[in-house]
């Protein structure tokens, strides 16, 4: 389906207008960057095999934002033409693709990349930091810093190539391959080889110290601002636990989807922590043994299951990822000592239910999709769900949509129909008044309790 988009091209979302183009896929982007720290200058090479979907195609609508492009070839040759209108590349191409048709579009382009703000979704992509970069992709950033058809249900693998000065760390998706110097400058390598959607891809560089975790079975790191201890409380408690999070989800959700985990502490604080595939970035701020700052390090973790692995086909499905991500939350207090999660559930319950009762989970709208009720409620639909089937069912649930859906892309249509698969009940009543009623519905007793 294609939706009215900016100057008449197409909308893949119509939560996010002006991003994406349903008529053709990327299967790879090859990223070779170039940037300057100081006059925050990029250079940028993109290499990016493609696929037409729809019949016909004789045109690619590409996402660039902010930044100049100095040429476009299509199988190594010029395009008939291509042209910039707004925030998008438009290539014309010589002649019309059969659908599966694959093609490579290399594109140069150079700039100084910046978040890309609206009225709706506020700022995102890439922003300076006081001696670094982080990149924030969603839902409308990735198109700051690389050519991209910017859709959440169109992943492809990645190869990120960052060249940079000397005294810093790229950090960026997937597994580091390479760092090598490269005249007066070093140049860092990562491969993300699993599928990723475009508002996952990051690049953070910043002067920090890596360490290694230990206690689980992948790779899990920590890049820290440099002289940090790592040995005092505000990091021990939320940040040196990640090792414990991950064998404790893996459990719960199944393996851990990727090579590694990475946590990424920036100097500078930060308003929220950010995720990204196989990694997430917090302000120094988060190094706070309070529960509020950890959580939200169990919360972007979960996201590597909820999320990444298995990402939302249409941003109106953002309760796919926050509500999960938060009910880990409470899985995670349940799992260290805390509180239960039944007892998280019910106080928040009491805070919604003296909210506005005009939210509908299902589809939030554009402009609420990042409420702290989808959050919240989403989570609450989870618990309620446990209570009802049991937690031997709900578990296996999480674990058989994580399996089943992992490289995916999905919608809760989806969700609805396996929980009715794995359960072997009616779950439909349960889910309209959830997801689908604006009115907060009551939780189910405990068990044992009536």
């Amino acid at each position: 389906m294609k939706l009215p988009g900016q100057h008449g091209l197409p909308t893949a979302d119509d939560y996010v207008p002006g991003h994406g183009d349903p008529a053709w896929s990327a299967r790879h982007y090859d990223l070779d960057l170039d940037y300057d720290l100081a006059p925050n200058r990029l250079r940028g090479r993109a290499t990016i095999d493609a696929v037409a979907v729809t019949d016909g195609l004789d045109r690619l609508v590409l996402d660039l934002a902010g930044l100049d492009v100095d040429k476009v070839t299509v199988d190594g040759r010029s395009p008939k033409r291509w042209t910039t209108r707004g925030s998008r590349l438009v290539v014309s191409l010589a002649e019309p693709l059969a659908a599966g048709t694959e093609l490579r579009v290399v594109v140069k382009y150079a700039g100084t990349p910046r978040p890309l703000v609206d009225d709706v979704h506020g700022d995102a992509g890439w922003e300076e930091l006081e001696d670094g970069v982080i990149v924030a992709g969603q839902p409308h950033g990735a198109p700051t810093w690389f050519p991209c058809n910017d859709r959440p249900d169109d992943k492809a693998t990645y190869r990120i190539a960052v060249t940079t000065e000397p005294g810093y760390v790229v950090v960026a998706n997937g597994e580091r391959t390479e760092r090598a110097r490269q005249g007066s400058s070093l140049r860092w390598v990562h491969e993300q080889r699993e599928p990723m959607a475009t508002y996952l891809a990051t690049v953070q560089v910043g002067r920090y110290d890596v360490h290694e975790l230990d206690g689980a079975r992948v790779p899990v790191r920590a890049a820290v601002p440099e002289g940090t201890d790592t040995g005092d409380e505000a990091f021990a408690a939320g940040f040196g636990r990640q090792a414990e999070m991950v064998a404790a989800f893996e459990e719960l959700f199944g393996p851990y989807p990727f090579a590694a985990y990475t946590s990424v502490v920036t100097a500078d604080d930060l308003e929220i922590p950010l995720e990204a595939q196989g990694l997430s970035t917090f302000g120094a701020n988060f190094l706070d043994p309070d529960w509020r700052s950890v959580r939200l390090v169990a919360h972007e973790l979960a996201h590597q299951w909820f999320g990444n692995a298995v990402t939302l086909a249409r941003w109106r499905d953002i309760w796919l990822h926050e509500g999960f991500a938060c009910y880990a939350e409470w899985l995670w207090s349940e799992r260290s000592g805390g509180d239960p999660a039944d007892v998280h559930a019910r106080s928040h319950h009491e805070r919604l239910a003296e909210s506005d009762q005009d939210l509908v989970l299902s589809d939030p709208g554009p402009g609420t999709m990042f409420d702290d009720r989808v959050y919240k409620r989403g989570a609450l639909t989870l618990h309620a769900l446990r209570l009802t089937v049991g937690d031997e069912s709900f578990f296996e649930l999480l674990r058989t949509w994580c399996e089943r859906h992992c490289g995916g892309s999905v919608t809760t249509t989806e969700l609805v129909a396996l929980a009715g698969e794995v359960t072997g009940q009616d779950l439909g009543g349960l889910f309209r008044s959830w997801l689908d009623e604006p009115a907060l519905p009551p939780l189910p007793d405990r068990p044992g309790t009536s």
